[in-house]
């Protein structure tokens, strides 16, 4: 028999170190489930960590606190979604203790659970691209702004604890689209799973 699913716990995302946890949860299974109950899930296989307010390219740089930014300064295991180009929501996990703004960008998933559902929502993409990007996968997983917020302890959305990526299966790079960052752009804050195929590009 399957043993149970072991959902993942706040001391993993209250770490101090958002480059720790951003490599850290490659392997684990980010799980959204659909209105029916369908299971929707799948494996993150990059991320991108950002470290308010020191880093240009965050948003809660210089500690900047708007209604949009408020829910990175809440307690590591939190949602933070945020609307981009005006078409594309995207996922992040708060990580650290309360005040410090520090999040984690989820950029891929490998698809593992409910990928019917997800070639819906993606209205019938190739499954290579169904979650090969933020924007994708948040169509895929059917997130949008109504999960800001959500606790990663909770029922609507959750991590699970996956495989646990060795160190030689692990790049990293530079961030993507923060051309403004100055100079953080080239911090190699970007994390994956080396010759994944859903990486991201």
């Amino acid at each position: 028999m399957k043993p149970a699913a072991t959902k993942i716990r706040r001391d993993f995302y209250t770490r101090t170190n958002v480059l720790t946890v951003a490599r850290e949860l490659l392997g684990n299974l980010l799980v959204v489930p659909a209105t029916d109950g369908t299971r929707v899930s799948g494996i993150i296989v990059e991320t991108e960590a950002y470290r308010g307010p020191l880093d240009r390219a965050s948003h809660a740089y210089g500690g900047r606190r708007t209604k949009r930014t408020e829910t990175m300064y809440g307690l590591g295991g939190t949602v933070y979604i945020f609307f981009v180009y005006g078409m594309y929501y995207q996922f992040n996990v708060v990580t650290n203790v309360k005040d410090v703004p520090h999040a984690v960008l989820v950029r891929a998933l490998q698809p593992i659970d409910g990928i019917e559902l997800m070639r819906h929502r993606r209205h019938g993409q190739p499954d290579r691209n169904l979650t090969n990007g933020p924007g994708k996968l948040c169509i895929a997983m059917g997130i949008d702004r109504k999960l800001d917020r959500a606790d990663l302890l909770g029922t609507d959305v959750w991590l699970e604890a996956g495989e646990k990526i060795p160190p030689r299966k692990i790049v990293s790079g530079p961030r993507i689209g923060i051309d403004y960052a100055g100079e953080w752009v080239d911090k190699p804050w970007r994390f994956w799973i080396k010759d994944n195929p859903f990486v991201s590009r």
